[in-house]
């Protein structure tokens, strides 16, 4: 039986189409994804994210143990702040991709993907051993997302918390709306947004809160897969589906995340190894030039010859074009380069492009 997050009945109370994912009982959407789209785009809009996973890492070694698991430097991180990083295998393809948050002095919170949770918990307390304390928190917290350019006027009217100083990937805590909640500015849309994470059995309180506030911004409750065509409009890899154990962290464009210089951490030879010999593949954004939805699995072609593969693709509800990701040979990765993409048979033409694919416009102060 799939698992199902504390606001199973306010998304039914919504008539909320229920889908698997992850082994979670998710909405996929409310009223129709396109339209949950572009009230994020456009408005705001609110998703129930309660599925991610929640692991404390506590202790005075417990920066030692993030520095060892994760590619990105934890000691850049100050009590607030947060980055975006990813943990390898010895083999330097990816477990997983999280945000770690300095909480305290020595107290870590690292959130994860559902599908992960488990195995990540697992795989951490095995590296940490006795040197920190690994909590599992995921079934005592809920996690919302606020997204879209409306995002911080609908918040501000239900907390003190100054939401102007509140940079991107930083959090802080405080009162929303009565319930104590810590407050990050992250987000998986391209948008301006924050995430508002809190206990479970506060959440169906802050869930009809915020989606009250978010309403009077025109706003909607949005699901998993107007969250999906968002994150692939802003050019945001899936793990999963973009990246896994096969594929490295410079093969999927995240060389940026990667710190070869802050010493050793699991993954680092075969990565800088990597990164000194060159890569044979990377990660591209593709745009079709004829109607045509790449789907993972769909051969990537040029100049008669297989170079790649889809990993993720939709029509874009922003842009009314066929954009995907794929993996394709190096010498196919620049872009403007013609490709063809496999569709049902077909070879359908189609070009390589910079991510994202939509960048947001950042509104003046």
């Amino acid at each position: 039986m799939a698992l199902r997050t504390p606001l199973q009945d306010a998304h039914r109370a919504l008539g909320a189409r229920m889908v698997e994912f992850a082994g979670w009982e998710m909405p996929l959407c409310y009223r129709s994804a396109a339209e949950e789209h572009r009230a994020v785009r456009e408005r705001c809009g609110l998703f129930d994210v309660s599925h991610m996973g929640e692991i404390e890492l506590r202790g005075p070694e417990a920066a030692a143990v993030c520095q060892e698991l994760t590619v990105n430097d934890v000691r850049r991180l100050r009590i607030g702040d947060g980055q975006y990083t990813l943990f390898c295998s010895d083999r330097g393809g990816v477990l997983d991709d999280l945000i770690v948050f300095r909480l305290g002095a020595e107290r870590y919170l690292l959130v994860v993907n559902a599908a992960g949770t488990a195995a990540d918990c697992a795989w951490i307390r095995a590296h940490a051993g006795e040197r920190a304390q690994v909590v599992d928190r995921s079934a005592e917290l809920a996690l919302l997302a606020l997204q879209g350019p409306e995002a911080e006027i609908a918040l501000r009217t239900l907390t003190a918390i100054p939401l102007a100083d509140l940079r991107p990937f930083t959090a802080i805590e405080g009162g929303v709306a009565g319930v104590k909640t810590l407050v990050s500015r992250t987000g998986y849309t391209g948008e301006d947004g924050f995430e508002l994470l809190g206990d479970a059995a506060d959440a169906p309180r802050l869930w009809n809160a915020v989606l009250e506030a978010v309403r009077r911004r025109d706003g909607l409750p949005a699901g998993l897969g107007a969250r999906d065509t968002l994150r692939l409009e802003a050019g945001l890899p899936l793990c999963g589906s973009d990246m896994d154990e096969t594929t490295t962290p410079l093969e999927a464009g995240l060389a940026w995340v990667v710190k070869l210089g802050k010493g050793e951490f699991v993954g680092r030879a075969v990565l800088a190894e990597q990164a000194a010999r060159g890569l044979a593949r990377r990660l591209v954004g593709i745009e079709l030039e004829e109607p045509g939805v790449p789907r993972h699995g769909y051969p990537v072609w040029h100049d008669g010859a297989a170079v790649g593969m889809v990993t993720s693709g939709t029509r874009s509800p922003t842009l009314g074009s066929y954009i995907g990701l794929a993996y394709v040979a190096s010498g196919a990765a620049t872009p403007g380069k013609a490709v063809q993409v496999e569709v049902r048979g077909r070879r359908v033409p189609a070009r390589v492009v910079a991510r994202p694919f939509y960048r947001r416009v950042r509104q003046e102060e």
